[in-house]
C-alpha cells in the first residue's frame, strides 16, 4: 500500500510538471503572437506613411513630363526635341545616381531622418522654378529636385527593416504602388496648368511647381513627426563591407531587369505625353489622361506582383513578364504608316496600236486589257492593316506597243493606322506587366541579400533609374535619326530580348552545375514524351 501511494504521488507530480510546461509553452507562444501582431501593426502604420511619401516623391520626380511638354507645345520656350529629352531625363539621372548613397545612409541611420530631410530639401528647387527664365536655369533646378527620386531607395530599405521575410514580397509590393504618383501628375497637372494659365498664359505655369513644393514640405513634416525610426541590423559595418555585395554578377542582372520594368516605365511615363500629342494629335489633357492610363495601373498592380512573387516565386513571375514584354513591344513597334509599293501591272498580249483608253480598260487594235482604277482611299481604316491596289496607264492613244510591253504599272498602298485605342490598350498591358515585374525584381533582393537590402536595392534602383534618364534622351535621338516615333518601342524589344536571353542562360547553367540529376530527369521525360 505504501509503495502504491508513492507511485501515485510521483505520477501526480509528473502530471503537474507536464501541465506547467504546457502552460508556459502556450504562454510564450501567445506572447510571441502578441508581440508579432504588435510589431506588424506598427509596421503597417509605417508602411502607409512610407508609401504616401514615396507616391508624392514619384509625382514630383515625373513633373517635367507634363510641364516641359506644356511649355514647348504652347511656345513659351522654344526647346528642340533633344533639349526636351534632356529636361525629361535629368531629374531621373540625379534621382538614380544618388540612390546608392541614400540607401547606405538609410541602412546606417534609419529611414525617418533620411526621408524627412530629403523631402524638405527637395522642395527648395521646386519653389525656385517660379523664377526660371532660361534653359540652363530650368535644367539645373530640374537636376536638384530630381533628387526626390532617391526616395525609392530610402523607402525600400526602411520598409524591409520593419517586416519579416515572409512579408517582404507583399510589403515591398505595396510600397512600390507609390509608382502611381506618375499617374497623379499626368492626370491632374494638365488641368491645373490650363487653370493657372487662363488669366496669365505666359507665366501661369509657374504656380504648378509651387504646389508641388508645398506638398513636399507637408509630407516631410508629417514623416518627421509621426513615423517611428528603425535601423537595419548592419549599421556597424564599414562602407567597404556594405558595398561587398556589388561585386556579384547577380546584382547587375537584377539591375538589367529593373532597367526594363522600372527605368523604361519612368521613361514612357514622360515620353507618352509628347507621343500622343505628336502622333495622334490629341490635346494636352487627353494625352495626360491616356498617359495616366499607362502609369496608374502599373503602379497599383505592383502590390499584386508582390503577392504573385510570394506565391509562385520571383523567377517564374519574371519569365512571364519578360516573354510578355517581348511580344507586346513587338506589336507596339509597328508604326502608323502608309507604304506605297509596285503592284501587279498590265502588259500587252500582242503587238499593236493603242486605239482607245477608257476608265476600266485599254483597247488595242489587236485586243483589249482590263485595268483597275484607283479606289477611294478612306482617311481612317480598321484596326488591321488594309491594302488598296490599282493600275496607272503608261501609254497614250495611237502609241505603237510591242508584245509584253508594260501598258499600266501596278500600285499597291498598304495603310496601317496604329489605331489610338488599340495602341493605348497595348501600352496599358505592357505597363501592368512591368508593374508586376518591378515587384518580382525586388522580391529577389531580400532573399539573396537579406542584410544588404539598402545597398543592393539602391544599386538596382540606380541602374533602373538610369533607364528613366537615358530613355527620353535616347528616344529623342532615335526619333531624329529614324523619323519614327515607334523607334522607342524597338529599343524596348531589344532590351526585353537581352534580358530574357540572360535569364535563360543563367537558369541553364544553374540546372547544369547545381542540379545535374534534375536536368537529366527533365531531358529523359521530354525524350519519352517525344
Amino acid at each position: 500500500m505504501i509503495y502504491d501511494t508513492k507511485i501515485e504521488k510521483k505520477i501526480i507530480i509528473r502530471q503537474k510538471h507536464l501541465i506547467y510546461n504546457i502552460f508556459v509553452s502556450e504562454l510564450i507562444f501567445l506572447l510571441n503572437r502578441y508581440k508579432m501582431g504588435t510589431n506588424l501593426s506598427s509596421a503597417h502604420k509605417m508602411l502607409f506613411l512610407n508609401t504616401l511619401a514615396f507616391t508624392i516623391c514619384f509625382s514630383c520626380w515625373t513633373l517635367n513630363g507634363v510641364l516641359v511638354t506644356y511649355l514647348v507645345d504652347n511656345g513659351i520656350f522654344n526647346w528642340s526635341v533633344v533639349e526636351t529629352g534632356w529636361l525629361l531625363g535629368i531629374p531621373i539621372l540625379t534621382g538614380s545616381v544618388m540612390r546608392l548613397p541614400l540607401g547606405i545612409l538609410t541602412d546606417k541611420y534609419g529611414g525617418k531622418p533620411v526621408f524627412s530631410i530629403l523631402l524638405l530639401l527637395c522642395s527648395i528647387p521646386l519653389f525656385l522654378l517660379y523664377f526660371a527664365d532660361s534653359y540652363w536655369m530650368y535644367f539645373l533646378l530640374s537636376a536638384l529636385f530630381g533628387m526626390v527620386g532617391t526616395g525609392f531607395a530610402v523607402g525600400i530599405a526602411f520598409t524591409s527593416a520593419w517586416y519579416p521575410k515572409e512579408w517582404q514580397g507583399r510589403a515591398l509590393g505595396i510600397f512600390g504602388m507609390g509608382n502611381a504618383g506618375a499617374a497623379l501628375t499626368t492626370f491632374f497637372a494638365p488641368t491645373l496648368l490650363n487653370y493657372f494659365s487662363e488669366n496669365d498664359p505666359e507665366n501661369g505655369w509657374r504656380l504648378l511647381p509651387i504646389i508641388y513644393g508645398i506638398t513636399l514640405v507637408i509630407i516631410g513634416l508629417v514623416f518627421l513627426l509621426f513615423v517611428q525610426n528603425k535601423k537595419a541590423a548592419i549599421q556597424n559595418k564599414s562602407t567597404r563591407e556594405l558595398l561587398a555585395p556589388l561585386s556579384k554578377v547577380r546584382v547587375w542582372r537584377f539591375g538589367l531587369y529593373y532597367f526594363l520594368v522600372f527605368g523604361l516605365f519612368v521613361a514612357f511615363s514622360q515620353w507618352l505625353m509628347p507621343y500622343y500629342v505628336s502622333v495622334y494629335k490629341t490635346s494636352l489633357v487627353l494625352g495626360g489622361l491616356l498617359a495616366s492610363a499607362f502609369s496608374l495601373p502599373s503602379g497599383v498592380i505592383r502590390a499584386f506582383g508582390g503577392y504573385l512573387s510570394d506565391k509562385f516565386g520571383a523567377r517564374k513571375v519574371m519569365y512571364w513578364v519578360l516573354y510578355s514584354s517581348l511580344v507586346l513591344s513587338g506589336l507596339l513597334m509597328l508604326p502608323k504608316m502608309e507604304i506605297l509599293t509596285p503592284g501587279k501591272g498590265i502588259t500587252a498580249k500582242k503587238s499593236g496600236i493603242v486605239t482607245a483608253i477608257e476608265k476600266e480598260k485599254i483597247i488595242l487594235n489587236t485586243g483589249e486589257s482590263a485595268i483597275t482604277s484607283k479606289p477611294e482611299i478612306p482617311q481612317q481604316t480598321s484596326v488591321l492593316p488594309e491594302s488598296f491596289s490599282w493600275q496607272e496607264v503608261l501609254v497614250k492613244q495611237n502609241d505603237q506597243v510591242q508584245k509584253k510591253q508594260l501598258l499600266a504599272q501596278g500600285v499597291t498602298l498598304i495603310k496601317f493606322e496604329a489605331h489610338i485605342w488599340v495602341f493605348s490598350i497595348l501600352v496599358i498591358l505592357i505597363g501592368i506587366l512591368w508593374g508586376i515585374g518591378k515587384a518580382a525584381v525586388y522580391k529577389h533582393i531580400p532573399e539573396y541579400f537579406p542584410n544588404e537590402v539598402g545597398v543592393v536595392g539602391g544599386m538596382v534602383g540606380l541602374i533602373g533609374g538610369l533607364g528613366g534618364f537615358i530613355g527620353p534622351i535616347l528616344f529623342g535621338y532615335l526619333l531624329d535619326f529614324s523619323g519614327l516615333w515607334t523607334s522607342s518601342w524597338i529599343f524596348v524589344f531589344i532590351v526585353s530580348a537581352i534580358s530574357l536571353f540572360w535569364m535563360n542562360t543563367i537558369i541553364k547553367k544553374m540546372m547544369h552545375h547545381e542540379a545535374p540529376h534534375l536536368k537529366d530527369k527533365i531531358e529523359y521525360e521530354n525524350n519519352n514524351k517525344d
